[in-house]
C-alpha cells in the first residue's frame, strides 16, 4: 500500500514530543505524503499547550512545500459524561478534531459507561477521529463503537504507537485485531495513525501493517491511501 496521509502527530508544543512543525513537514515530504495532520494534545494533558495555542493556528501556512497541513488537536475525553477539555468554540477553529482517552486525563467508569461516553462524543459533528480506542486504557465494548462510527462517519484509529513493545500495552494487539474484524464485517474504513512524537516516526506504520495482513483487511478500507477519500468521508474542505 502507498500511504498519502498521516494525521495523528505531535510537535514540541505538546510538551512530551521532540520535533518542530518544520521538521514534521520535512519528514512527511521525504516520505511522500500529500497530507500531514498535526494534532497537539489539548490542555488537560500535563505539559501541553494552553487553549490559546489553538486560537492562533491561523498564522501557520496550510501548504508547505508539497505537503498540505491540517492543524488540530487530540482532545481529551475527561469522564463518562462525555466532557472534553476544549470548548466547542475552540474546536470549531480546528482543521481536525481527534478525541482520545489517556491515562492522566480520563476518569474511568464501567465498561458500559466508558463505551456510552465514547459513543456520545462520536455523535458530535465536530469530532472526526477517535485515537487509539484499542490501546486498553479504558475497558470498551467495540461493537457499539464501530456501529456509532458507521452512523456518524467517525474514523476509528489503528494506532502504530500503541502496538510498539516498549509501550507495554498488552491488550492493544488483540483489541486492534478485533476492531479490524468488526470494520471488515461492517465494510467500514479505518485510519492508521503513527501518533508520531518525533519526526522520525511520521508515517511509521510498521507495527500495524502486520495486523492488517493477519486480519486479511481490505486495502481499499485503509483510508490513508487516498487524501480525496479521507476528506470526502469526513466532509472536510478540499
Amino acid at each position: 500500500m502507498k500511504f498519502e496521509l498521516d494525521v495523528h502527530t505531535h510537535t514540541i508544543a505538546s510538551g512530551h514530543a521532540y520535533s518542530t512543525i518544520n521538521e514534521m513537514v520535512a519528514a512527511a515530504e521525504e516520505k511522500g505524503l500529500r497530507l500531514l495532520g498535526i494534532t497537539e494534545h489539548a490542555p488537560a494533558m500535563p505539559g501541553s499547550c494552553h487553549e490559546m495555542y489553538f486560537h492562533n493556528l491561523y498564522v501557520v501556512p496550510r501548504l508547505q512545500g508539497g505537503v498540505e497541513v491540517l492543524l488540530g488537536a487530540e482532545v481529551n475525553l475527561l469522564d463518562t459524561e462525555g466532557r472534553l477539555d476544549l470548548r466547542p468554540s475552540t474546536i470549531s477553529r480546528l482543521d481536525l478534531c481527534i478525541v482520545g482517552i489517556h491515562v492522566p486525563t480520563f476518569v474511568s467508569g464501567t465498561k458500559t459507561e466508558n463505551t456510552d461516553a465514547l459513543v456520545k462524543v462520536m455523535s458530535r459533528p465536530d469530532v472526526h477521529i477517535i485515537s487509539h480506542p484499542g490501546d486498553g486504557t479504558a475497558e470498551l465494548d467495540f461493537e457499539p463503537i464501530v456501529r456509532a462510527a458507521a452512523e456518524h462517519h467517525t474514523l476509528l484509529e489503528i494506532n502504530n504507537s500503541s502496538a510498539r513493545p516498549e509501550r507495554n500495552k498488552p491488550q492493544a494487539i488483540s483489541n486492534m485485531l478485533e476492531l479490524l474484524r468488526l470494520h471488515k464485517e461492517y465494510d467500514l474504513p479505518v485510519i492508521l495513525g503513527s501518533d508520531a512524537h518525533v519526526h522520525f516516526d511520521v508515517a511509521r506504520f510498521n507495527e500495524v501493517i502486520p495486523l492488517l495482513e493477519e486480519a486479511d483487511f481490505p486495502p481499499e478500507l485503509v483510508i490513508n491511501t487516498s487524501v480525496e477519500a479521507f476528506k470526502s468521508y469526513l466532509n472536510l474542505k478540499s
